[in-house]
């Protein structure tokens, strides 16, 4: 954690972007490994001492809010919270044809029936959905 925002601090203006941070933010426990509890120590020192006009923004993104810890969710840590919601249908047929024009589709391959049937899958999950599969073109059923 040290080195990493040693390093936006050089080269700043930047953003810090931690994906999953619940895997590193999630509330402490004492039963919780000891080493998830020193990077979580540290990463909330390290927020704590930028000053606004340092030019170092970090973002942090979960899809489990409620389990992040207390402590990082104060005033000038991650006291912003944008909610993004899922996908609508346009909005799942436009991920898989991003990702289904990256790999070879059968020529029945039916992304808007597809998307169209995965309502409540997060993004990822779609677009795992269009990966390649061994032994050629995908076919969707």
């Amino acid at each position: 954690m040290r080195d990493l925002f040693e390093a936006a601090k050089k080269r700043s203006p930047c953003i810090v972007f931690i994906d999953e941070i619940d895997a590193i933010g999630a509330s402490r426990h004492l039963k919780e490994q000891q080493a998830m509890k020193m990077t979580l120590n540290q990463l909330l020192v390290e927020m704590d001492g930028f000053e606004q006009n340092q030019g170092v923004i970090v973002i942090g993104a979960t899809n489990i809010a409620d389990s992040l810890d207390p402590a990082l969710l104060r005033p000038g840590r991650f006291d912003r919270h944008v909610a993004v919601p899922l996908p609508d249908v346009a909005g799942r047929a436009q991920i898989l044809e991003l990702h289904g024009s990256k790999v070879p589709l059968s020529d029945d391959a039916d992304l808007e029936t597809l998307a169209k049937g995965t309502p409540a899958s997060p993004a990822m999950a779609r677009a795992r959905s269009v990966l390649p599969v061994p032994g050629g073109p995908m076919r969707r059923q």
